[in-house]
């Protein structure tokens, strides 16, 4: 299968792409390698199968670009990961994501359309739920309060989703990601940002007083899940949740975190930030149903094998200039 992977280079991106090269499809990756972090971790990322992917470097925003790869591809499905991460950053610079997350992805979906794509796989996020009160999430759930400018982008992508599905029949798989860490987690996200701060004897920030709970995911799940979104042969178009199926709490986390790192943090108490989610709670039962999704490794096995990767890569890791 030939396959386009957008935002390839990245954390979720760069594991996607090395399960699709070990199961011996033809990967093209389309990265723009921005600024957001630092640029050759995210070319470090894809150190081990550089030599067996297409690398082509351009911004989903790029009409004009993503017509002609898309073109001269000729692939048989896209796994679109690339967008702006981050409720936080969204709020700082709210145009920068909504022009990349709708208006690139309505760019990757008229190319995909226009060339013959048979499948696309859009990365979607949990955030869509907003001030949902009924834990666990369901795809069925009603979603009319989101809360941050990226999760109202999410929301938008998925509609533009379904409408390319509905007029022009292209099968669209649309995947919510809960959360989502391991080995080459962004530099900006609680695991990775405390795992580094603790390790260093620096304080941690904490928002609010440690009740919200989110539902964290290990790195091999997602890409289980995405594995399972390339075999759907279901309704054009269809939603899941992809989640760890464990809700736990800040104040828990940040005890796992200093458990396997083997140090106490130093704890600064911060008021809780505007957009941020009270808690997420994925509801799983369609995805393990229809995509054979099983999520396998609980955050008590989850934070120390991400504290040994970082333990072991510490010497090549510097501190990112990320935005947080």
């Amino acid at each position: 299968m030939k396959i386009l992977i957008t935002g390839g280079a990245g954390f979720i991106g760069s594991h996607t792409v090395e399960s699709m090269v070990h199961r011996g499809h033809q990967v093209t990756v389309f990265d723009d390698f921005n600024d957001f972090y630092r640029p050759d971790i995210k070319r470090a990322n894809l150190a081990e199968v550089q030599d067996k992917i297409a690398l082509v470097e351009g911004d989903i925003r790029d009409k004009e670009k993503v017509t002609r790869l898309l073109h001269d591809g000729e692939f048989d499905t896209v796994i679109h990961l690339a967008s702006r991460a981050g409720v936080r950053p969204s709020i700082k610079e709210p145009e920068l994501y909504l022009s990349t997350n709708i208006g690139g992805t309505f760019n990757v979906l008229e190319a995909s359309r226009n060339t013959g794509v048979e499948r696309l796989i859009f990365a979607s996020s949990s955030s869509v739920y907003g001030l949902n009160k009924n834990p666990p999430f369901s795809e069925s759930d009603l979603i009319d309060r989101t809360i941050s400018p990226y999760a109202t982008s999410k929301l938008a992508a998925e509609q533009l989703c379904s409408n390319y599905a509905h007029l022009y029949g292209l099968r669209v798989v649309c995947l919510r990601f809960f959360t989502v860490y391991g080995p080459r987690q962004r530099p900006d996200l609680a695991i990775s940002k405390f795992t580094r701060l603790i390790d260093e004897g620096h304080p941690i920030e904490q928002y609010g007083d440690g009740t919200t709970s989110r539902d964290y995911t290990y790195i091999d799940d997602i890409v289980q899940g995405v594995e399972g979104a390339l075999l759907y042969d279901g309704p054009k178009f269809e939603i899941f949740n992809l989640g760890g199926s464990q809700t736990v709490t800040l104040k828990e986390l940040i005890q796992t975190v200093e458990a396997a790192v083997g140090k106490k943090a130093v704890i600064n108490q911060l008021p809780e930030q505007p957009g941020d989610l009270p808690f997420t709670s994925a509801d799983v039962s369609k995805a393990r149903k229809l995509l054979g999704y099983e999520p396998r490794t609980p955050v008590s096995e989850g934070v120390p094998k991400y504290v040994e990767w970082f333990m072991s890569h510490k010497p090549t890791l510097e501190e990112s200039t990320a935005v947080v």
